[in-house]
């Protein structure tokens, strides 16, 4: 088993099947020695994860949602390169919060992103990161995040 699925089970944590893209697009793109992710919505038992922080959620709620969504972004990863040991670095993560005009704590939901890649990759999971607020996200998910990983 390689090392970083290793890390990934002993955070009792099982990789979903990796979805599918929604649109015209694909979900990872590589081009020299850059994968880039599509954006992922947040998920709740298969369904998007539905919400607006600030409104009908709150930040840890939101937290959680961030997280889920970089389990899939893994999975993601897992199913476009055949192994997670490829990666050398994840770079960049961009995050897109559905919150209200007055809601201020997008970066602190994209911390359930960052923390969890920052535990799974160690140093090379550390990456640069932007975090928005925006007054919606496809099928009215919570959060969705993209990722430019380095392999």
């Amino acid at each position: 088993m390689s090392k970083i699925l290793e890390r990934i089970k002993n955070l009792g944590i099982d990789l979903p099947p990796p979805g599918s893209a929604a649109a015209a697009y694909v979900m990872a793109v590589t081009t020299g020695n850059t994968v880039f992710l599509s954006g992922h919505i947040a998920k709740r038992d298969g369904k998007p994860w539905v919400g607006k922080l600030g409104q009908d959620m709150d930040t840890d709620t939101g937290k959680a949602a961030a997280r889920a969504i970089a389990i899939d972004l893994i999975a993601t990863l897992q199913d476009h390169l055949g192994s997670l040991d490829k990666i050398k670095r994840i770079v960049k993560v961009m995050g897109l919060v559905n919150s209200t005009a007055q809601y201020t704590e997008q970066h602190l939901v994209m911390n359930g992103c960052s923390e969890l890649l920052f535990e799974i990759f160690g140093d090379a999971g550390k990456h640069a990161r932007s975090a928005f607020g925006v007054a919606q996200i496809p099928l009215g998910a919570c959060v969705e995040i993209e990722l430019i990983a380095e392999i």
